[in-house]
């Protein structure tokens, strides 16, 4: 009985976690960062012939995500192409692959802004990044996706851009239509 007692105290405890409540911890985290649920990849068709470059809907924002990602050798195993998912406040918007971009409305106020290494690898896919957005409507932001390899190790940078820089990126990159696949 007091064994039944003393687990059930420990079980209690807020300190106390298991490796289902852990999962759900490192979801919600992900989630709170603004990131998209792991189980949702994307298939990525690029247009290098079509650069579309529309204005904000009245009463919205307009956030395109450039990706910038060099073909590399990674921890042995060679990298040519990269998916990069995005999301906002939790939910999954697009993806790019290597020299892409696309775009998305948002609603005035304060977002989270996330990207992550779209692969089959639990380990790639922990490679990530997250920013704030605080959007006002009819403005346009413009964020690109970075890749480094050091040292067979990857970091990922989400970096916001000059306007003038993202006129730019568009002119130069494949426009992205990502598909929703779901995750096998």
């Amino acid at each position: 009985m007091v064994r039944l007692i003393l687990v059930a105290l420990l079980l209690a405890s807020p300190g106390f976690a298991t490796p289902g409540f852990a999962q759900d911890d490192a979801v919600a985290a992900r989630a709170a960062a603004g990131c998209g649920p792991e189980q949702v990849n994307f298939e990525v068709k690029a247009d290098k012939k079509r650069h579309p470059a529309p204005q904000p809907a009245a009463g919205q924002g307009l956030v395109y995500v450039f990706a910038d990602v060099p073909g590399n050798n990674y921890g042995g195993i060679a990298v040519i192409s990269v998916t990069t998912r995005v999301g906002i406040d939790g939910t999954g918007v697009g993806a790019n692959n290597n020299h892409s971009y696309f775009f998305f409305a948002v609603s005035p106020g304060d977002h989270r802004l996330s990207t992550n290494w779209q692969s089959s690898l639990a380990s790639r896919s922990k490679v990530a990044q997250a920013v704030t957005l605080t959007a006002e409507a009819g403005k346009i932001y413009y964020f690109r996706t970075k890749m480094a390899f050091p040292e067979n190790r990857v970091i990922m940078k989400l970096e916001p851009l000059d306007p003038a820089e993202g006129q730019l990126l568009i002119a130069s990159s494949a426009f992205s239509t990502p598909m929703v696949q779901p995750k096998k």
